[in-house]
């Protein structure tokens, strides 16, 4: 009697984390979800949910600013003592930073160089859609601030830049 309990009682548990997860996704305004730890896998789409599609232009491709961060913006990694003039290029979104195009491929940009307005930064691939991060105004690149294939957080700096 046990052992055909045991299935119901696994079902009933199952049943109640994706119904957890489901919440947690409502509250959250998520279309999509994927979970994967010790209790299993799970991907999760609501009904009607359109297919996650986001394009980048320059003019939103990345947020500039000079000084400390405008109140409400998401807090990053401690900001950098920035040089005179100097300002900071941060990601517009939560994702994976990756300086080059592949991992055989040189670097977008290195410390020291400079590059004109349109030239490709970095990528941040979030939902594994590939976002390019452009410069907005023609500058030289003074540091990059995040390890390539790193997790970065919306609004986190990715490099200081002097404006040419």
């Amino acid at each position: 009697m046990e052992k055909k309990d045991k299935p119901a009682e696994n079902g009933s548990k199952t049943l109640t984390r994706l119904k957890a997860l489901y919440d947690f996704m409502s509250q959250h305004g998520l279309e999509t979800l994927e979970v994967a730890d010790a209790e299993g896998q799970a991907r999760l789409v609501r009904a009607g949910a359109p297919a996650p599609v986001q394009i980048v232009t320059a003019a939103h491709a990345a947020a500039f600013t000079a000084g400390p961060p405008h109140p409400g913006t998401p807090a990053g990694p401690a900001a950098p003592a920035l040089p005179p003039g100097a300002v900071t290029i941060k990601t517009p979104m939560m994702g994976i930073f990756y300086r080059a195009p592949s991992p055989s491929s040189p670097p977008y940009v290195k410390d020291g160089e400079k590059v004109q307005a349109g030239h490709v930064l970095c990528m941040v691939e979030a939902m594994k859609v590939f976002n390019e991060i452009k410069a907005e105004f023609p500058c030289a690149v003074l540091t990059i601030l995040v390890e390539n294939g790193k997790a970065v957080k919306s609004g986190q700096d990715l490099f200081v830049v002097q404006r040419a």
